[in-house]
């Protein structure tokens, strides 16, 4: 099963798939389920998902979720990002961390136990857009699934359990002045006030600091301002990257930042909250008695717009996400294809 999986994941690995441009990828994918696995797919956009045959409405339903797509490929790589190199045990390539590792490993055993006659559904979905929070994604999908109870979410986690993650807001912030001379002592200079309440989110500490996640996490990530070196400039914008923890709302958040700042403060969205599932749950007890260690998760998923418990659980690391020369271990897809069937059968 891990050689079937990795032989997919390599060809996904040489089938672009980045934000907003998986449709050849999802043509790749639904294909295989089709022909390969024999499952019954159904399809919106470029999203695909398949219910076990034996799916009864009196049961709990169990979520299975990978997502398709990539970012694009950052500068430093010194293979091809989209070619499947294989050097040892390792198979480099754009997304064969992120998400292909967990992607091809659910879904082949998905298709192992889609005939389990067990105390609950199995339903797999492979969902687009992932890395942008795209309303294309899994948002646009959820409407049309049966009801779920309970989701797995393949995400590199090491396949440890990640019982909660941060959430995400971006705000875009304007500092206002008045335009001068910079060689006279005229102007209201913006960057100066953008400075005082920079400083406010570098410095701020939020009171509630969750066990599992730490504290609401503030970087201020983009800044621009001023047309010319002699006229003091009357506007300055920066953007700042807001992290939330599972005690706060992002719009609680966002109201006590506006009583502090004297910029003004715009956010993006309000709908990538922070996520959690009980400790207690008979899925998270479950991966616990396998040798699981919960944890929590700094990095946003598809979790954030699930309106039922979930967690991330999957091969690779996060810390290799995103990078150059991104790779994912053979011995990591078979455990995680073991620890599955172990955890769901």
């Amino acid at each position: 099963m891990a050689e079937q999986a990795v032989e997919l994941l390599c060809r996904l690995i040489e089938t672009p798939r980045v934000s907003r441009e998986e449709a050849a990828a999802a043509d790749l994918l639904q294909a295989y389920m089709q022909d390969t696995l024999g499952l019954e797919v159904h399809r919106k956009g470029n999203n695909l998902w398949s219910v076990s045959p034996v799916f009864s409405d009196e049961k709990a339903t169990l979520l299975l979720n990978a997502h398709i797509d990539t970012v694009r490929p950052v500068s430093g790589w010194q293979r091809d990002p989209f070619k499947a190199t294989r050097e040892g045990s390792r198979i480099y390539g754009l997304g064969s961390n992120d998400d292909g590792a967990s992607l091809v490993s659910l879904l082949h055993v998905f298709a192992a136990l889609k005939e389990q006659r067990g105390p609950f559904n199995l339903l797999f979905l492979a969902s687009a857009e992932e890395e942008v929070s795209g309303r294309n994604g899994i948002e646009s999908v959820l409407p049309l699934l049966p009801k779920i109870n309970v989701a797995l979410v393949g995400e590199p986690t090491g396949m440890q359990p990640a019982i909660a993650e941060k959430g995400l807001m971006v705000l875009d912030c304007m500092a206002r002045g008045k335009a001068g001379h910079a060689a006279r002592d005229e102007g209201d200079n913006a960057i100066y006030h953008a400075i005082d309440d920079i400083q406010w989110f570098r410095h701020h500490k939020f009171d509630r600091v969750s066990p599992l996640l730490g504290p609401v996490k503030m970087s201020v990530t983009i800044i621009g301002a001023g047309t010319q070196h002699n006229v003091v400039p009357d506007q300055c914008t920066f953007t700042v990257d807001v992290r939330s923890n599972e005690l706060y709302t992002n719009q609680e958040i966002y109201d006590e930042i506006g009583k502090n700042v004297t910029s003004e403060i715009r956010a993006r969205s309000f709908r990538l909250g922070s996520s959690s599932i009980d400790v207690g749950h008979p899925l998270v007890q479950r991966i616990i008695a396998l040798g699981g260690k919960p944890f929590g998760s700094p990095t946003l998923s598809d979790q954030a717009l699930m309106p039922f418990p979930s967690l991330k659980l999957g091969p690779g690391e996060s810390s290799r996400s995103h990078s150059a020369d991104e790779f994912v271990d053979f011995c990591e897809i078979r455990h995680a294809i073991d620890t599955y069937l172990k955890l769901l059968s």
